[in-house]
């Protein structure tokens, strides 16, 4: 994920971005300042100074250490914006300073391509310019949503965290269904990838209509509505909440941890 904020932070139309990155490994310091042009460190007090935003875009196993690390070195005025699942805005302040700007985020492996969506919530010393910045580094992976409420990042977990696996899922059965009703393996797999990438590129330009899309290919009678019929005896929504369930509930799990 980090690498993906980077690739989108070096080139335009953010390249005037001053970027800075800290990373342990050397060859991966190495490739990174090959294909990015950018300074890197193995010091992360030594990447973090005069810089206006601290981003923390480590493994949460990772993140006590790292903040530990930063304890007593990152100053009042710098942004501190966390890309870490499970590790809370209380836990990264006191750490480095109950005072410090702390804002969290949750993006989603689709930012890897620059198509995803990054949930969002601010801590309540941001001030609306470091909002600002934290928007436009996110940007660099696709969609932002600001959230008010930080106990809601677990529901974004749930939902476009781990969606991608649902919608992964869901392709693998379709192209299964595909072979076991005669298709070939390769037929069946394009078939249900480039069907689900075509749905997700209309719904992306027609957010919040995935109703009216799905009523419009459901024609009364038809192959579609036996389709759905199914779905709806074998109460396919409410898997859907119940797997969104398990994963917020994982995910309350971790940030206690």
């Amino acid at each position: 994920m980090a690498t993906a904020l980077i690739s989108g932070l070096a080139n335009p139309p953010r390249a005037h971005l001053g970027i800075r990155v800290c990373d342990p490994n050397e060859q991966a310091r190495a490739h990174l300042e090959k294909t990015f042009g950018v300074p890197t460190y193995s010091d992360a007090t030594e990447a973090i100074e005069g810089a206006d935003v601290v981003v923390l875009a480590v493994k949460p196993q990772i993140m006590p250490m790292v903040l530990e690390d930063l304890g007593g070195q990152v100053l009042q005025n710098q942004l501190v914006l966390s890309i870490a699942a499970g590790t809370t805005m209380d836990s990264i302040a006191n750490a480095l300073g109950n005072d410090r700007a702390v804002i969290r985020s949750m993006p989603n492996t689709p930012a890897l391509i620059g198509h995803g969506i990054t949930g969002i919530v601010a801590g309540s010393h941001c001030n609306p310019t470091q909002k600002e910045q934290a928007e436009e580094i996110l940007s660099a992976a696709g969609e932002v949503v600001w959230l008010q409420d930080e106990s809601l990042m677990d529901a974004v977990t749930a939902i476009s965290g781990t969606g991608p696996a649902y919608y992964f899922l869901l392709t693998e059965a379709l192209a299964a269904a595909g072979r076991e009703l005669g298709l070939t393996p390769e037929t069946a797999d394009r078939l249900a990838s480039v069907t689900c990438f075509g749905a997700g590129a209309m719904l992306a330009s027609s957010p919040g209509e995935a109703e009216e899309l799905r009523l419009r290919v459901t024609s009364p009678g038809g192959t579609t509505q036996a389709a759905m019929k199914v779905m709806e005896d074998r109460r396919f929504r409410d898997l859907v909440l119940r797997a969104a369930e398990a994963a917020r509930d994982r995910s309350r799990e971790l940030a206690l941890k």
